[in-house]
């Protein structure tokens, strides 16, 4: 009787740890540093941003030498004018605030650019992660470099160079 629930248990146990499930992790911050078309990406997301940055900044610049200027004769001028310069310059305002949510708002031009730009290589970095699990066998990966707080990594469990390779792109320069 003890041989057989010896044998039950071994049994079940070996079982089991044949169906352990694999985890890995990604650091992904890593993978898109590793890809030359990402520094062209986000060198072009930069450019315009600056670009874009540098026209508000002249328009409010505009805005301000048209208040100040608003201030100084202020006293000068007559009701009717200064009613004027005044609608003028709160047009321009809005202008400028516009065109800066345009630009830089949460569905903004910028956010626009960096979808084209970068969403291609990151949807080549998640089917790389999905060809690597499924050959590999792994049930969960975990990526490092997001918001998942992991205390402890081993690295013989970061399969990012892998899946660089499986990209095309040479790995390897990770320490």
């Amino acid at each position: 009787m003890k041989k057989t629930i010896l044998t039950v248990v071994l049994a079940v146990a070996t079982f089991a740890f044949a169906n352990a499930q694999k985890f890995a992790y990604v650091d992904v911050e890593y993978m898109l540093k590793s890809i030359p078309e990402y520094d062209v990406a986000q060198t072009k997301i930069d450019d315009i941003s600056a670009q874009w940055q540098k026209e508000l900044e002249e328009k409010f610049a505009e805005i301000d030498v048209l208040y100040k200027a608003f201030q100084a004769n202020t006293v000068l001028w007559p009701e009717d004018i200064k009613k004027q310069k005044e609608d003028e310059i709160m047009k321009k305002e809005k202008e400028a605030k516009d065109l800066q949510k345009q630009r830089f708002g949460n569905n903004g031009d910028l956010f626009k650019k960096r979808q084209e730009l970068i969403k291609p290589i990151q949807d080549k970095i998640s089917e790389g992660i999905t060809q690597v699990s499924t050959k590999g066998g792994y049930a969960i990966i975990f990526d490092k470099s997001s918001s998942l707080t992991m205390v402890y990594v081993d690295p013989k469990y970061d399969i990012s160079d892998q899946i660089l390779e499986q990209m095309g792109y040479r790995g390897g320069t990770k320490k």
